[in-house]
């Protein structure tokens, strides 16, 4: 009777989904799907053929749901998936089909976190706890380069944390099959009964025609990372979580040659020794040590010359800080970072500014299904220009109902007195409140409340976030207000400027044409967002503008056509600098125009070019931006890129000048396993070259050899910084 029972439950709510499944936000099933693993004791060799036997016998998931181009319908790029484990590791065989074959094979290059969009990709998602609000992510693409990440209620991804993990693939000639290995000491599980179950979505971008299908169903506004949709894994014997624990020591030598203003040279040679430890105390609990840290394998910053008033944010490269980086209050927030990690070790209004050693960084997570605690300690080594500096968070996160939390954050930085350098101790400490609601999938609620005491000031200073989006499946609405008053200093954050409040409300339609025009548009996204700045100390206005977008198109094959204006008031009462130039107190009113087109960005030739013009400020501001790469195979990319900025009677000097910054790159890599990459720079503003090569080898997994040659110079001037690195690290998990 219960079978019964349960059977006519299904088929009504099969009934109802299939004609709601194709418009509109849709509901998670009310009984998940499931998907069957069975045991093995054959030996699985990763070689992207599933040629053993068991995979024969293993059940087919092959009922994938269309999301891009269209919501709904049959799926034209059929994909099939089986899973099997055994004592070590969980295997995932997937089928792709296409066709063309190797002919109808988009991919860009075979970098390890390749960009989304670009190529022809398989990924899966794991949430080994049921947590419904976390999952780590395995992507490749039919050449077996990887992807993995972290996602936070689909708000907040980390696609640079690495895991531990194997992918092969071959292509033949109606598609390609892939072949995953994932050993359970790279996922954090409770050990349960015998039939463990886990939640589970895979996924398939098929680039040539840009067709998205998942498994099981998640409406098309959403991305696969969202769990509350996620399958059952079912059937697995999980193996007794063991000590798991993972060893990454290097070894590095380096070589400094610099020549200062004068023509005087001096050279460094220096060899290093270091490492991390990575040890998972429990399903839920990890704890990180790191010793003598380097970086210097780190991906360089590129230059940029700022055109605007506000700080500009360099993005965090390092790995040590990037993993779990979501955890912390603020990761999401754009502008208001109460902790940002670049704070530690790097100096991040200087993008080619020296790195500070780092003697020793202690990270501890605990993250279950009820909340969530963080704590991380570095201390920073002392230089020549500074003292010794401890760095200090502690995070705690509290999750209630299906999709809401709210936590606090504490974060200290102490840099320690050095008499002998007549530098005095000085202490910076924030506190932090912060929070998301999800009242259905539709609408995100997030606020973020901080204040800071630094010992340089008297008072407290103030910071915080509202943001309120709606997103249903034809548009999108959102509010998002932010504040930093003149005393918030964050000593370990980031902040967009100070003094300023900050309301952007917005939003834009999205119209997916049908028909003819439907096979050459996707998309048409016009909209209108709103920019008004204030003083906090005051209210009184700095700035309003519209950015009003009528054309925002996106193409069939994901190519982009934009047209925008920016009509602008702005009524400063202090001064600031932008490019060496002063913009004096005064009122100033002016229109911009901006005209955008990208190609396909999957083809082996793709370009893209933008053209701003209009009023700046007092002033006049014209800027051409071009980019392009010439992909002939996977394994040769080479890229260029040149920004054209022409400033009339700007500045309180009505200057007349120009800027160019020219950039070229090129990667080669044999195998997704081999990589060259190698990149040039030349800013006019600054008479400044860079210029950065990077080999690297994955000899086994996550364990690499780099080599390493960093050059800046500056034209009529002795000045030059050359530096060259070898390092060889290697991991072992236990």
């Amino acid at each position: 009777m219960k079978k019964l029972i349960v059977i006519i439950i299904l088929s009504c709510q099969f009934c109802i989904a299939q004609g709601s499944l194709t418009t509109g936000n849709f509901e998670p099933a009310l009984i998940a799907p499931t998907i069957q693993a069975i045991e093995t004791t054959e030996t699985i060799t990763i070689d992207g053929k599933l040629s053993e036997k068991v995979w024969e016998n293993a059940p087919l998931t092959n009922d994938f749901f269309r999301t891009e181009p269209r919501q709904g319908g049959e799926v034209s790029f059929k994909t099939e998936v089986k899973v099997i484990y055994d004592d070590k590791n969980l295997y995932f065989g997937v089928f792709c089909e296409d066709s063309l074959g190797k002919k109808g094979v988009r991919v860009q290059d075979l970098r390890r976190d390749f960009l989304f969009g670009q190529n022809d990709i398989f990924y899966l998602q794991l949430d080994p706890q049921n947590l419904k609000r976390f999952c780590v992510s395995f992507q490749t693409t039919p050449y077996g380069n990887q992807r993995d990440l972290q996602s936070f209620d689909d708000t907040f991804i980390d696609s640079d944390w690495d895991a531990l993990w194997k992918v092969r693939t071959s292509i033949v000639e109606n598609g390609y099959f892939a072949e995953f290995a994932i050993p359970f000491k790279s996922l954090r599980y409770d050990k349960r009964t015998e039939n463990s179950s886990w939640g589970v979505t895979f996924a398939r971008l098929a680039r040539r025609e840009y067709e998205l299908s998942v498994y099981p169903a998640i409406p098309q506004t959403f991305s696969p990372y969202r769990m509350t949709y996620a399958a059952e894994l079912r059937g697995l014997k999980l193996p007794k979580p063991s000590l798991n624990l993972r060893v990454n020591p290097y070894i590095l030598y380096q070589n400094n040659r610099n020549i200062d203003s004068e023509g005087n040279l001096s050279t460094l040679q220096s060899p290093k020794l270091g490492g991390e430890i990575k040890w998972a105390i429990n399903p839920h609990s990890v704890l990180d040590l790191t010793f003598n840290t380097d970086f210097a394998q780190a991906d360089v910053d590129r230059a940029i010359n700022n055109t605007t008033r506000f700080n500009v944010l360099f993005p965090e490269k390092r790995q040590f800080f990037l993993e779990n980086s979501g955890i912390y209050a603020g990761a999401g927030v754009n502008g208001l970072n109460p902790f940002f990690s670049r704070t530690i070790g790097l100096a991040n209004s200087q993008f080619n500014a020296p790195p500070v050693p780092i003697d020793v960084g202690l990270r501890f997570t605990d993250r279950t299904q009820e909340r969530s605690i963080a704590g991380l300690y570095v201390r920073q080594r002392a230089t020549e220009a500074q003292g010794a500096a401890n760095f200090g968070v502690f995070r705690y996160l509290k999750n209630y109902g299906k999709q809401n939390n709210i936590g606090v954050m504490l974060t200290n930085k102490y840099d320690e007195q050095n008499i002998e350098k007549g530098l005095s101790a000085h202490n910076n400490t924030t506190l932090t409140l912060d929070g998301l609601m999800r009242p259905n999938d539709s609408w995100t609620i997030s606020y973020l409340l901080s204040a800071s005491i630094d010992s340089s000031f008297d008072k407290m200073g103030m910071a915080g976030n509202l943001s309120v989006k709606y997103a249903p499946q034809n548009a999108y609405m959102g509010w998002i207000t932010k504040f930093v008053d003149k005393k918030y200093i964050p000593g370990m954050g980031f902040v967009f400027a100070n003094n300023t409040i900050h309301h952007s409300p917005g939003g834009y339609f999205i119209w997916r044409p049908k028909g003819k025009l439907g096979k050459l548009i996707r998309r048409w996204d016009p909209g209108v967002f709103v920019n008004y700045y204030q003083n906090a100390s005051d209210f009184k206005l700095q700035e309003a503008n519209f950015y009003i977008f009528p054309i925002y198109i996106i193409t069939s094959s994901n190519g982009q056509l934009e047209y925008a204006l920016y009509p602008t008031w702005q009524a400063y009462n202090f001064q600031f600098n932008i490019l060496g130039q002063t913009i004096p107190i005064g009122k100033y009113n002016f229109w911009r125009q901006l005209f955008r087109y990208e190609t396909d960005a999957s083809k082996k030739v793709s370009l893209e070019a933008k053209y701003e013009f209009g009023g700046y400020f007092n002033g006049q501001l014209n800027t051409f931006t071009s980019s392009g790469r010439f992909a002939p195979i996977p394994h040769i990319a080479i890229s260029a890129s040149y920004e054209h900025s022409n400033f009339k009677d700007f500045g309180i000097e009505n200057a007349n000048f120009s800027t160019d910054l020219y950039s070229l790159g090129l990667r080669i890599a044999p195998n997704p396993r081999i990589q060259l990459s190698s990149f040039y720079q030349y800013n006019s503003f600054d008479r400044q070259g860079r210029i950065n090569i990077r080999g690297s080898w994955e000899f086994a997994p996550l364990s690499f050899l780099y080599l390493v040659f960093n050059e800046n110079s500056y034209q009529e001037s002795p000045i030059q910084n050359q530096s060259f690195t070898s390092k060889v690290s290697y991991l072992r998990q236990f």
